[in-house]
């Protein structure tokens, strides 16, 4: 693997074209040239513009879409048809399963879902249940938020507005007494305490990627939710289901993107959680790190852009180096923890945590 595009030059795309521009010969691709200047060659194009991706892919060995979710599906066919590798860093189910059918005669890897979560979560906690000869209980929780919150909603959309909407309004897949099955998202409001800092979490879609098909039979709880500040899916809900703008998602991503800016200090919180058995011993394991914005080639990126692009990169590294397999589909939890730690972008995630 030595050519890679990477389509999509918002934050999170253009630190992933730099984290790869160290390893491979990159090519971004974007509706315009970046607004900052980017160590890699830019196209300009329309992703709906079939025969420019095609040229472009077709030059390529992998592809990584840092699209907006409703966006993805035309790369990854276009990659599926000049057979070469294609990530992208999609929540969406529906996505994901189309993605999934093409992976069955792809000739390269078709690897979706290699962002925060679903992706590193997901490959951390599969690092923690392998531990385990049986399972009882799996959970997962991520939080994105503002280091220092204001306002009732005590948020700032430092990701996709679109991707954020999305998986609150979509139902989650959850294993609940061992039966595989949807719960509204916003919904299983818990608390959960860090260090003396409070926070909620609650189901939000996609995130546990294919996890509930991997663990179904083997475990009787598994979920994943998104930790906000205190109050913050109640007040969504409000927005979504009591004004209806569920109707209206474009409406209320400019609602929400206007009125809660991205912030600088940011911080990402990722906590695991497994219990079982290890042998005839009833054990829990746990992992819990907070990630900070980062300096990287003499910019600062925030802790939500370079944990995500460190993710992906590190995926694409180990298919070039040969620690995942070389075609169909990629599964997160079948990446091993160790393994993506070593990748030189996975070790962003051992070097920079608090």
């Amino acid at each position: 693997m030595k050519n890679v595009a990477v389509i999509g030059l918002g934050k999170v795309g253009s630190l992933v074209g730099t984290l790869l521009s160290d390893l491979f010969t990159v090519t971004g691709f974007d509706r315009q040239q970046p607004a900052d200047k980017l160590p890699f060659t830019v196209k300009t194009g329309s992703v709906q513009d079939e025969s420019a991706l095609r040229e472009l892919l077709s030059a390529q060995d992998a592809v990584v879409s840092c699209l907006p979710y409703n966006l993805n599906l035309p790369v990854a066919r276009i990659a599926h048809e000049v057979g070469i590798h294609y990530f992208d860093l999609t929540e969406d189910v529906p996505t994901t399963t189309a993605i999934r059918k093409m992976a069955e005669t792809s000739k390269g890897v078709m690897a979706p879902q290699c962002g925060l979560a679903p992706g590193f979560i997901g490959i951390v906690g599969a690092d923690l249940y392998n531990r385990f000869t049986k399972l009882r209980d799996v959970e997962l929780r991520v939080g994105a938020l503002p280091r220092f919150p204001n306002g009732l909603m005590g948020y700032s959309f430092t990701w996709s507005p679109a991707g954020v909407i999305n998986e609150y309004i979509n139902d989650a897949e959850v294993i609940h007494n061992g039966e595989r099955k949807m719960v509204p998202s916003l919904e299983g409001i818990e608390m959960i305490n860090i260090e003396g800092q409070e926070f909620e979490a609650f189901s939000t879609s996609g995130g546990l990627g294919t996890m509930c098909e991997t663990l179904a039979g083997k475990v009787d709880t598994l979920n994943y939710k998104t930790m906000r500040y205190p109050g913050h899916a109640r007040l969504m809900r409000f927005l979504l289901y009591e004004l209806i703008l569920k109707e209206k998602r474009e409406l209320v991503e400019q609602i929400l993107t206007e009125a809660k800016p991205p912030v600088r200090e940011d911080v990402v919180y990722v906590y695991a959680v497994v219990e079982g058995w290890k042998n005839d011993q009833l054990s829990r394991e746990e992992f819990y790190q907070a990630y900070h914005p980062i300096d990287i080639n003499g910019k600062e990126w925030r802790a939500i852009s370079w944990t995500t692009a460190a993710s992906v990169a590190a995926v694409v590294e180990m298919v070039a180096n040969g620690t995942l397999p070389s075609k169909g589909f990629i599964k997160q939890e079948e990446i091993s923890f160790e393994a993506f730690m070593k990748t030189k972008n996975g070790g962003l995630y051992a070097n920079h945590h608090v």
